[in-house]
């Protein structure tokens, strides 16, 4: 009898369902387990005998949910909290952190290469042992062999067999060397190389020499044969396919069938055509591979992707001291400054909440770095007003625990990078490698951590970050000229640079230094943009630089020619100056549909992000507005339509801004009923997630020969599109040539129907010219 009887259909149903374990499952059962762990403790801690607020279970899983997805929405007064309770918040904050999460696996990704360079070691020592007890039982056996080939087996013994690699499968490709390219299994049994290359009869001969076996002078090797094609058994779909926004639910590391690999590597006839090739020279030898888009490595041997996970490892080992670095000096650094600041010159602002001043201060400053927004006064940052140290030392905290990171890490390794090679204190061979190593991880960031881009991106990233800061605080000190409720408590200095801190807290920082309500409403509607957008930058930046971008949106693109230039280039050269005709929006429809540049994949990764996000809002709005319809029908100023809006948005945003209540210090949701609160919970939760990358991401996956496999594989599929849309091209041309002298002569047998003398003299001047 099978085991569990009757429930095992169900249950494998139910297991069918569940989402597979990669890197967002992994996230999002972190998230879950240590929020409600968190709860649990946090309720279980009340303390009201000592004059300390009674938290409800409800409340203390929104608070823990709230610092722990960093979303800063409070539904009681943290003031009115015991210190543990305070503390519990403050250290959950720190372990939603996204540099925390991305620190944590830099370090799950150096123990694992470790992990296999171990493995790497054991299996040599095994084949060397192997081919010692091996060596003594050859024997001379032939098939049709030749006399010298005994002498061959004999120096064979003594040590000049081909050196296995010093991963784990060395001893296949020695083995596969000595076979003929035509009895490989791979392209070359179709008469192309490895690299694409068409593989030349006099080669195969020679291959066959050299392994030592002899075949019939009539023996002739098939060519274009595929063995039948198994189907490979897939998983059903399930309910959760957590392979991130705009992911394909199927896209996945496995190598396509063999079918469609067979017909890409007949495509692939001409391995020189179509190919953009980066300086891999720089960083070790390489015989016939090429660097693609977004750092793929294509047509590498065995030992060259050994020296590339090399380089990769030296990377993220870097990586694994820079990062908790980084989150730790930041954060250290911050705290004193702030609680100084706070203890030397507004100690009696922390002391009527009942607070120490240090303690204020430090937990202001933890929770702007990682872009929380939670306070500890009842004010939140309005208390502050005219802090300009205290403003200006939080925002920079914003900008480098959240957007501006990615800029200040690159600016840190290209500091580092620049020391090494340009400073004579720094000379040696040592010191030669670690800047090789920097100048790989500047080069490519995405092969080794997620929150480092290349050079170009990140110009891309600073350039969105001043853009939208900036028009921010633009519409802070525009829209609110002749605004009563600001005039008559900020002079003009003080608004400059408390409307510089909103706009540097209103799209992810989470703070407030004027009350929202008293804002005009123009610029309220603007806020829940950007706090709609706040993670955009960032996470399109990400996901665009990701190796394995294509095989993440199951498109790709084409390679580029060798010289870098494309069909758009030529054609400008060809037609320079004003003979040159601009592109239509036609010829972007059309002509250029094949041909996958940049922008495609930013226009697809944003139409995937907003289609993602907008359905959770509009789904949440519509459910608490009938959990809420009492209260709006009693009081429909304070429960708006658009305050819920304002509310979700921050919470799905996980910025924490709130237009609050009149009768209390706590944001707007801590007047709504439990089951809204559940779902804002829930909203904040996914809010959370939707800035992560996808579950295919090369920065996030542990190193293995399935990543150097689909890459690969990724190589051909783009250098198979570029030559199919050359053969198109070619294709096209003809067809046009070819209906130009149709066409032409057309017009030749109009002219023959209509002769002029038939016409009178007035009617030849309304004859078109037809032939012309």
């Amino acid at each position: 009898m099978a085991p569990f009887g009757p429930f095992a259909r169900p249950l494998r149903f139910m297991r069918r369902q569940l989402p597979p374990l990669n890197f967002i499952s992994l996230h999002y059962a972190y998230f879950f387990a240590v929020s409600l762990g968190s709860a649990v403790v946090f309720w279980g801690t009340n303390t009201p005998s000592r004059g300390t607020l009674q938290v409800s279970f409800t409340d203390s899983l929104f608070l823990c949910v709230s610092a722990m997805t960093l979303a800063g929405l409070n539904t009681v007064n943290l003031s009115e909290l015991n210190t543990f309770q305070q503390f519990m918040l403050f250290t959950l904050i720190m372990l939603g952190s996204a540099i925390w999460v991305s620190g944590f696996v830099v370090l799950i990704r150096k123990q694992a290469f470790e992990k296999r360079f171990k493995v790497v070691v054991e299996e040599r020592k095994r084949h060397r042992r192997g081919r010692t007890r091996s060596g003594s039982g050859l024997r001379s056996w032939s098939t049709g062999r030749k006399s010298t080939d005994v002498a061959r087996d004999a120096a064979a013994k003594e040590g000049d067999l081909p050196k296995p690699s010093s991963m784990s499968d060395g001893a296949k490709d020695s083995s596969r060397d000595l076979t003929p390219p035509a009895r490989r299994g791979g392209p070359e049994m179709n008469g192309f190389s490895a690299t694409g290359d068409v593989v030349d009869d006099t080669e195969s001969e020679v291959a066959v020499e050299r392994s030592g076996l002899t075949f019939a002078g009539d023996t002739r090797f098939a060519r274009g044969q595929m063995p039948p094609h198994q189907p490979v058994r897939r998983r059903g779909s399930n309910l959760f396919t957590m392979q991130g926004v705009g992911a394909r639910p199927t896209s996945s590391l496995s190598p396509a069938s063999p079918t469609r690999a067979y017909t890409q590597s007949m495509d692939v006839a001409s391995p020189a055509a179509g190919r953009s090739k980066g300086d891999i020279g720089q960083y070790f030898p390489s015989v016939g591979g090429w660097i693609a888009r977004n750092s793929q490595f294509n047509n590498l041997s065995e030992q060259e992707r050994e020296k590339l996970g090399g380089y990769e490892y030296r990377a993220v080992s870097f990586l694994a001291w820079v990062v908790p670095a980084y989150f730790v000096l930041w954060q250290l650094l911050g705290c004193i400054g702030c609680a100084a600041w706070v203890a030397l010159n507004r100690p009696d602002t922390a002391r009527a909440n009942g607070l120490n001043p240090w303690w204020v201060g430090a937990f202001n400053a933890v929770s702007a770095f990682n872009n929380s927004g939670m306070s500890l006064l009842d004010a939140n940052m309005t208390a502050f007003q005219t802090g300009y140290y205290l403003l200006i030392t939080m925002s920079l905290l914003i900008l480098a625990g959240n957007t501006c990171y990615p800029i200040f890490l690159r600016v840190i390794v290209w500091c580092m990078w620049k020391a090494l090679t340009s400073s004579r204190y720094f000379a040696g061979e040592e010191w030669n490698e670690r800047a090789k190593t920097l100048r790989f991880l500047l080069d490519h960031p995405r092969r080794c951590y997620t929150n480092l881009f290349p050079s170009q991106h990140t110009w891309w990233l600073l350039a969105a970050v001043v853009v939208l800061n900036g028009t921010d605080w633009a519409a802070f000190e525009i829209l609110n000229i002749n605004n009563e409720a600001l005039d008559s408590t900020l002079p003009t200095n003080v608004r400059v640079i408390d409307g510089l801190f909103q706009a540097f807290a209103v799209r992810s920082g989470g703070f407030y230094v004027v009350a929202i309500p008293t804002l005009r409403i123009s610029l309220q509607v603007l806020y829940v943009v950007m706090m709609y957008i706040s993670v955009y930058p960032v996470v399109i930046t990400m996901r665009n630089s990701n190796v394995y971008e294509e095989r993440s949106l199951g498109i790709y693109a084409e390679d580029q020619d060798e010289d870098g230039e494309t069909e758009s280039m030529r054609a400008d050269q060809q037609n320079p100056g004003f003979l040159r005709r601009a592109l239509t929006i036609r010829d972007q429809l059309t002509n250029n549909t094949t041909r996958e540049s940049n922008s495609h994949f930013v226009r697809h990764q944003l139409r995937a992000q907003l289609a993602h996000d907008a359905w959770w809002i509009v789904l949440a709005l519509f459910l608490i507005m009938i959990i809420e319809n009492t209260e709006f029908v009693s009081n429909p100023t304070v429960y708006s339509v658009f305050n819920f809006i304002f509310e979700i948005v921050s919470a799905y945003g996980c910025v924490g801004i709130s237009v609050g209540v009149p009768w209390a210090a706590y944001s707007f949701c801590g007047s709504w009923r439990t089951l809204s609160k559940l779902i804002l919970c829930a909203v904040m939760l996914r809010g959370r997630h939707r800035g992560l990358p996808v579950a295919i991401d090369k920065a996030v996956l542990l190193p293995g020969e399935e990543g150097w496999q689909a890459e690969e594989e990724d190589g051909r599929i783009r250098l198979a599109r570029t030559m199919s849309r050359g053969r198109q091209e070619d294709n096209r041309i003809r067809v046009n040539q070819h209906e130009e002298e149709a066409h032409a002569g057309h017009r030749h047998d109009l002219n023959a129907l209509v002769p002029c003398s038939a016409l009178r003299p007035g009617e030849l001047r309304n004859v078109p010219d037809l032939a012309q």
